[in-house]
This record gives C-alpha cells, structure tokens and sequence, in this order.
C-alpha cells in the first residue's frame, strides 16, 4: 500500500497568526497619518489658514454661491467664520437637515480679544463694523470673543483690515487650532496681583496664531493665562494659575486636560511650576503633544481630555519633558484659591489707586450702537482700557475715584448695569436658536426674559452672599458651560402639558469649579426626568430659588444645599 507523502492537516498545523495590531487612533506620533474622517482629509488637502487668499480674491468678489463647500463649511473656520442658521428652522429639525438645508448665505464672524484686552480705537472699530456690516450685533461670549452676525462674505476683506488696522484679528478664532488664551481682565491693575501674565499671552500669540505648525490640531485648543483665579481653568485644554513656590519665587501652575461639551472632564494638575519666561515654550510642547498624540480616528475623541485621561499625568508630564522640552520640569505647589469667587463686577481699586468698574450687559447681548456710546463714556471718564470676562461681561479700567460714580451711572443709562441683581449677574447663554445651526431651543432671549422675571418675583428676597449662576446652552455641547453651573440648561424638546414636543431644558444643579476656598470642583447633580419647558422655566427657577433661601444654613453655597436637599425640593 503506498504511502502518501503529503502531511495531514493533524502533522502540519498552519503557522500561528500574528497577534493583530491594535487599530490606530489616528496619532502622528505612533505613524497614522492616514486620513481617518472628513475633516481630517479636508484639512490634508489644504491647509485651513490658506483659504484667506480665496476669500479675497474668489469668494468676496462671486459671492456665496461661488464657495468650495469645503472651504464653506470646514476651513472657514479657521479665520472665524460659521454659516448661521437659517431663519423660521426650528430646533425639533437642527439633527434632521444637512448642513447645506439649515445654513444661511450669512456668516457668524467671531474676533479674538485675547486676554479680553481692548483699547477705545478697537471698541469703536469694533462698533463700526457691528453698524455697517452686521445688523447691530456684537455679542460678549463667555470666551472674552466679540460675535458678530450677519455678515456677508463680500464684506469680509474689509471688515478684517479694519480690524487689522488696530491689532485686532479673527484668525484661528475657531477650527482645528489654539483659539483664544483667556486671561484676568485685570491683569496688570489687579491688587492682589503678583505677576502680569500678558507679556505670555502676547508671545504666544505673536508666535503661533497663523503658524501652521499648529494649524493642523486633532480638534479645537483652548488655554487660560492668569496670576488671579479668575478665569473658569479647570474647564480649558491648558490653563496655567498663578503660584507662590517657596524656593523660586512666583510663576504658574499647569492643569491640562479640562473641556466639558458631552463627555466633560476637569483639568488636571501636572504637579510643575512655570517661571512666566518659560509659559510659551511650555504651551507649545503642550500644543505639540495634542498635534501629535491626540486621537484623529474619531472626532467625538479627539480633544486633548481623552488622551490626558488615558495617559495620566505623570506619562503626560514624562512626554512633555523629554520629548518637546528637553529638560525636567520643577514640582510645583498647588496655587491657593481666594475666600470668594472673583467676577470683578461693581467698583473694585486697582494697585495705582484708580478704580476700575465691572458691568453686566444681559446674558452678553450687546449692540454695535450699545459699544459706541461705551466709548464715548469711556472717553468722556478718562479712560482708554476696556475689558471683557469669560462671564459675558465687561470691565472699564483707570477710572479716577471721584468720576466713578459718574462712570457707574452713565454705564446704566446705556444698559450696562454695575450694580446688576444676583440674577442678572449669575446668568449666561450660548448664541442658541437665533444664529446657531446645532441649537436645538432659543436662548438669548430665553435667557434675557428670566431674568427680567426673577428680578421683578423675587426683588424683596434677602439675596445677600446667594449668588447663584445660571446657563443656558441651546444643545448638549456646553458653549455656556451648563454642567458647572449652579443651574445648569441643557436644551432639548420636551413634551409639554398637551402632549406635543415643544422647546426646554434638561436639568443639572450645583455643579462648579474650584474658584474658591471651600469649593470641590464637579458636576453636580443631574436628577432623572429633571426637565422643564422652556415657557415653564421661569416659575421653576423662582420655585427652586424660594427652596433654597428657605432651606438653607447660615452662609450655605445653592451647590452644598443641593447635594443635601431632598429630591423633591429640587423639582
């Protein structure tokens, strides 16, 4: 009987697979460069920053029609521009268009202010163009941005050498990119002040805004600079907070990793000290970890949070030295927060002695015409700083102490009110339904109305130390940063009394940030099924704001009542 001379299956197994190679996410770092989403090959196609010359030579002489969608709708950005939304959608079809169906042939046109810092020439340019080129708005935005609206792609070449003019720009105000580095609007007249972080902010502005090394991020970046506890910098990709260290003096703290949207996480500590000196360099080898670590492969994973999150800070911190830096860093100690929260409302001294006066526009809705008069008051007052928050509100600087209380009334005569109640005081809100093509329910004037109401309702209650925040975002991304607000409204349809689906809110309470001694930093408390329509929410806020200066102990924060009060006395 022969033999077959071919081995069975049994006598020659096949040879072992290869263990399979994670699936990339899209880093640089690691080789996956590969284009992995739309928005990445848009940006490989051409870099975002060139479609200014289009803008200039193509699109502002052919007008809308004439736009790349791709330029249109993604490298736009890049120089501040959005498609608003189209009048008469409401916000129950926001998830159900394409772009193209809910966009207008008008554009958002967003300005940076880094550090909020504006002088009287910018102010009037600024109005100007609000005048002649965008229906009167200019909003504040909870960014120290000015926002226009309406504007037309015609008008853009000149609207931005207007701005230019006076060293103002709207590059890299949005897109893949460092947006605006927010900073105190007091910087350099605070008292309690130690160092001035404005020559960083300025360096790295001069640097790398435009740069297309950094042209090119897996998602926006957004950082804060300041000495005071001032600016929300738990909620910011970097943030770097003024700090005392016992061997070397003052520098500054770096927390990475904040953003809130709708995974929101809290920044974290590296535990280092900055000298301000070595504050640009730092931010760029942070800059460059997220361009070239950050997850590409998904873009609802591609901000800096989820990469600190999965590294830790100590990998985190251990990159950053060795492979951007080049050197070990100093521990640092953690920065010391002030007895109360700072929003620089009212009259405050600065250290030369002047005063400078913080006032409150409604929800940061201000007008071209609205900001003309501020500058003649400003003028007239002796003044040429002004200074926006990332609280939607402003602040007029060098003010002498005998002409400031005729600063103080003639602000109120152009609605600008440095005296605001608590509610005027503690309430924001994203662009919402009005403007914004992901809005799902109006805001501005949603917002603008409750405070109307709770200043007329609750005008005789005793509001002494109970300040109570309040923002209003028209959709889940958290643009009015809802999750650490006292009052936290996320909008959404809800069903109301008839049963139909109408415009409201989801619910969150007493969360914060760690502005304060006392304070614990997180995300409140989100009950089940705590909604309210939006024509319901002023009785609702009225009824919860009566609970709590019922209920509460002597000097107790709305956040801490929250957390111990029954679930019912918060419905």
């Amino acid at each position: 009987m022969a033999v077959s001379s071919t081995p069975s299956r049994s006598e020659n197994p096949p040879a072992a697979r290869a263990p399979r190679r994670p699936r990339g996410e899209g880093q640089w770092a690691l080789g996956h460069r590969e284009p992995l989403n739309a928005n990445e090959r848009i940006k490989k196609d051409d870099d975002p920053l060139n479609v200014r010359a289009r803008i200039e030579t193509i699109y502002a002489h052919r007008g809308f029609a004439s736009i790349d969608p791709q330029d249109l709708r993604g490298r736009f950005r890049w120089w501040g521009l959005y498609t608003q939304r189209k009048a008469g959608i409401d916000g129950g079809r926001t998830a159900v268009l394409e772009p193209h169906e809910l966009e207008d042939e008008f554009f958002m046109l967003r300005v940076r202010v880094d550090g909020g810092q504006l002088n009287l020439a910018q102010l009037r340019v600024i109005a100007d163009i609000s005048r002649e080129f965008a229906r009167d708005t200019a909003d504040i935005t909870d960014r120290q941005n000015i926002q226009f609206h309406w504007i037309r792609v015609e008008d853009v070449p000149e609207i931005w050498r207007r701005l230019e003019e006076v060293g103002l720009q709207t590059t890299e105000a949005c897109g893949d990119c460092p947006r605006i580095v927010l900073g105190s609007p007091v910087a350099g007249v605070a008292r309690d002040e130690v160092v001035d972080p404005t020559p960083a902010i300025d360096e790295i502005v001069r640097r790398y805004v435009g740069d297309k090394q950094f042209s090119n991020l897996p998602r926006k970046f957004k950082s804060s600079i300041s000495w005071l506890v001032d600016t929300p910098y738990e909620a910011n990709d970097i943030a770097f907070l003024g700090v005392e260290h016992p061997e070397h003096g003052p520098g500054f703290d770096l927390w990475v990793g904040g953003g809130l949207s709708t995974n929101p996480m809290l920044a974290k500590r590296l535990g280092v000290w900055v000298p301000l000196h070595e504050v640009p360099d730092v931010w760029a080898g942070v800059v460059g970890i997220f361009r070239d670590y950050g997850y590409r492969r998904l873009r609802n994973r591609a901000r800096l949070k989820f990469l600190v999150a999965d590294w830790g800070v100590e990998r985190f911190r251990a990159v950053l030295e060795k492979e951007y830096l080049g050197r070990t860093m100093l521990d640092g100690p953690a920065p010391e927060l002030p007895a109360k929260p700072i929003d620089h409302i009212g009259v405050h001294s600065q250290r030369d002695g002047r005063n400078y006066v913080g006032a409150a526009p409604v929800v940061g809705r201000v007008s071209g015409p609205q900001l003309a008069r501020l500058a003649d008051v400003v003028e007239a007052h002796g003044s040429d700083r002004v200074r926006l928050t990332p609280y939607q509100k402003l602040l007029v600087l060098d003010v002498a102490p005998e002409r400031t209380d005729s600063l103080v009334a003639a602000l109120r005569r152009i609605g600008l009110e440095a005296r605001p109640s608590a509610w005027r005081r503690g309430t924001m809100a994203c662009t919402g339904l009005e403007f914004c093509k992901l809005a799902i329910v109006e805001t501005k004037a949603r917002g603008a109305e409750l405070v109307a109401r709770l200043e007329e309702r609750l005008a005789g209650e005793d509001l002494k130390d109970a300040d109570i925040s309040i923002h209003l975002n028209g959709c889940p991304n958290a643009c009015a940063r809802t999750q650490v607000a006292d009052i936290g409204l996320k909008g959404q349809l809800v069903v109301g009394p008839d049963g139909r689906q109408v415009e409201g809110f989801q619910v969150h309470l007493g969360g914060g940030l760690g502005m304060a001694q006392g304070q614990t930093a997180g995300f409140g408390r989100k009950l089940r099924g705590l909604k309210t329509t939006a024509e319901e929410l002023p009785e609702y806020v009225e009824r919860l704001a009566r609970r709590y200066l019922a209920g509460r102990a002597e000097g107790e924060s709305f956040a801490n009542w929250v957390i111990r009060a029954d679930e019912e006395d918060l419905r």
